[in-house]
């Protein structure tokens, strides 16, 4: 059986997860700039699991209900975090921000193939053409003509292709762990998992750099990355999953490059085109195909 909350209070924290996550590839190649790859994933790791301990410290409940839970987060971190993040920011150091959100259009495909052939969700007619329906939009928006699928990028068109299908793997199979143990200590228990691999590798990545030459500028934005790119998403992304499909939390990824562009429209004095609006229906069509049965309850 197949259910989902009848509230709308999920599709609102979706919204703003999807517009910190959307933040990320700009603001990260900057760090990049100054800071390895794998330190920033380091870094990024451990702000995130040290907030949430402390937080579950807090409020009590440390420990998982269940003791299959915990190679059950384990193999959740693998895919959610030290993969997701380790060939995301591996891969964006590799390619261009253009390229990345183009390939980022393969969640939601990869979490609904993952989700109908685990038997997590059932695979329908309309949610295939609401993901293939905002896909387009996001494609028109973006313009494939910007990307560059060259030789100088293909190394890291995989990783983010890699990345895509890790972070489609966790979200199709993330549901009943998070639903059983709530959301705060399911994502306090996947970023310490993820921390016994990324904080080793990030430290010894780190120790590769002159550490005192570094801005402390790029200190503080990394500080927003591990606070506000990845906390705080993820957080809210897995409330949204305990209580949605998880098509309905992959099918808001779309909403990342528009909300880039929207932004781009107020801050950087861009005009509205025919082509962001076009697209704009399109994607919105789309997310309201996958999300139309929000308030049933399917069986």
């Amino acid at each position: 059986m197949e259910t989902e909350e009848r509230s709308t209070s999920p599709l609102f924290a979706l919204i703003p997860a999807q517009l910190l996550f959307g933040s990320l590839p700009v603001i990260a190649k900057v760090v990049l700039a100054v800071l390895p790859p794998v330190a920033l994933v380091g870094i990024r790791t451990a702000i995130t699991a040290l907030i949430l301990i402390v937080v579950q410290s807090f409020r009590g409940r440390f420990w998982l209900r269940e003791k299959g839970d915990y190679w059950r987060f384990a193999l959740l971190s693998l895919f959610g975090v030290v993969i997701n993040q380790l060939f995301f920011i591996g891969g964006l150091s590799l390619t261009t921000a253009s390229n990345t959100s183009l390939l980022a259009v393969m969640i939601p495909v990869f979490a609904l193939a993952v989700g109908a052939i685990a038997g997590f969700e059932r695979l329908t007619v309309i949610k295939i053409a609401g993901i293939i329906l905002a896909a387009i939009g996001v494609i028109i928006l973006i313009d494939p003509r910007k990307a560059s699928f060259s030789s100088q990028t293909t190394l890291g068109d995989i990783f983010i292709i890699i990345n895509c299908l890790a972070y489609g793997i966790y979200v199709a199979t993330s549901k009943a762990a998070i639903t059983r143990n709530g959301t705060f200590r399911s994502m306090m228990w996947v970023f310490i998992f993820a921390s016994l691999v990324c904080i080793p590798l990030g430290a010894y990545s780190l120790s590769t750099i002159d550490i005192s030459s570094v801005d402390m500028q790029i200190w503080l934005i990394t500080l927003y990355i591990g606070i506000g790119a990845t906390a705080g998403p993820y957080l809210l992304n897995a409330w949204a999953l305990s209580k949605v499909n998880p098509s309905t939390v992959a099918v808001f990824v779309y909403l990342q490059p528009l909300i880039g562009f929207t932004l781009a429209l107020f801050f950087l004095g861009e005009s509205i085109t025919g082509v962001f609006v076009f697209s704009s229906v399109l994607i919105f069509a789309g997310v309201f195909l996958v999300t139309r049965k929000f308030r049933a309850i399917e069986t």
